[in-house]
């Protein structure tokens, strides 16, 4: 029976020269996020210790058994089930890596079974939410006209935050409606139509508030502070706290939530989910179904808070 180890020795580096190139692959082909890359990196360091503490000497060498016993140690010290299936999913990829790469013949991570994940719903803002929010902007300063614009350009579009801090004037097409986005290290490109809302706040902006902000630095950036440069996605959270507050709604809002809120609203009035995908940027459908399930919950609240017959059961 394989034991776990007292010690976690340095790995040897037979690991470490692999896990190298694996993180190049992930960064140069894969176009991968620098913080997943090192979430990863720290994953596969955690593991080689733990591997070297075994006597393992290298990634040819390691067995399912070694892989089992590592998830047990980990769920032992109490990991959270999230970072169990993160680190399970490192080191998955990795020996995909490794067989592709002909570093061993067989995956080593094919029969270990996932902590059982349960996915939290994101939070969403509801209609009238949203029309609050858009509506706290005071449009009578450039920076009020700015946080208008993006506000509804986020809403109208599903933008993330990097996403709406990385545009510049040329990806935004004010005749056809248009904005083009890039995202992630491979810059990868959509394309993501916005309404007339959005439009008119954008072109207020762009003729009348931004002239009034542009700096003797600024460059092409859309959006731009105070002080003429980009702005950061650390205003922007601090923005959109202030105008949540300002109109009146309770739960902790963040620019992320416009995003899912923008998803679930087009998915209750009858999107196609594929159409959804594409213009959130989603590589993979699993990922926009979750909101599938946001909207079963909906209902059911509804169901429940104005059915005649379910309330006289509750």
């Amino acid at each position: 029976m394989i034991t776990p180890p007292d010690t976690m020795p340095r790995p040897t580096e037979r690991f470490l020269e692999l896990i190298d190139s694996f993180l190049a692959y992930l960064e140069l082909e894969r176009g991968v996020s620098d913080n997943t890359i090192e979430g990863y990196g720290g994953d596969l360091m955690q593991f080689a210790e733990f591997l070297s503490g075994l006597g393992v000497d290298g990634w040819k060498c390691v067995q399912a058994p070694h892989l089992a016993l590592w998830v047990r140690s980990l769920s032992a010290a109490d990991y959270a089930v999230a970072s169990l299936a993160r680190k399970l999913s490192a080191v998955r990829m990795m020996a995909k890596f490794l067989v592709r790469e002909r570093c061993r013949p067989d995956d080593f991570s094919e029969l270990i079974e996932a902590p059982k994940l349960m996915r939290r719903l994101p939070a969403t803002l509801t209609l009238e939410e949203v029309e609050a929010l858009l509506n706290a902007p005071v449009p009578t300063s450039p920076q009020g006209v700015r946080d208008r614009a993006i506000l509804e350009l986020m809403y109208s579009c599903g933008l993330r935050a990097s996403e709406l801090t990385g545009l510049n004037l040329q990806d935004v097409d004010l005749d056809n409606d248009f904005l083009r986005v890039v995202a992630g290290k491979g810059n990868k490109q959509r394309l993501v139509p916005f309404g007339s809302r959005a439009r008119e706040a954008v072109d207020t902006y762009i003729v009348a508030s931004r002239p009034r902000l542009v700096k003797g630095h600024t460059g092409s950036a859309l959006f731009i502070s105070n002080r003429g440069k980009a702005i950061s996605r650390k205003t922007l959270w601090a923005m959109t706290k202030v105008m949540a507050e300002r109109a009146g709604i309770e739960k902790p809002v963040k620019p992320h939530m416009l995003r899912h809120s923008f998803a679930t609203h087009l998915l209750s009035g009858g999107a196609d989910l594929r159409v959804i995908q594409e213009m959130l940027g989603h590589a993979d459908i699993a990922t926009t179904q979750i909101y599938t399930a946001v909207e079963q919950t909906r209902l059911i609240e509804q169901h429940r808070k104005f059915h005649p017959r379910r309330r006289a059961e509750d």
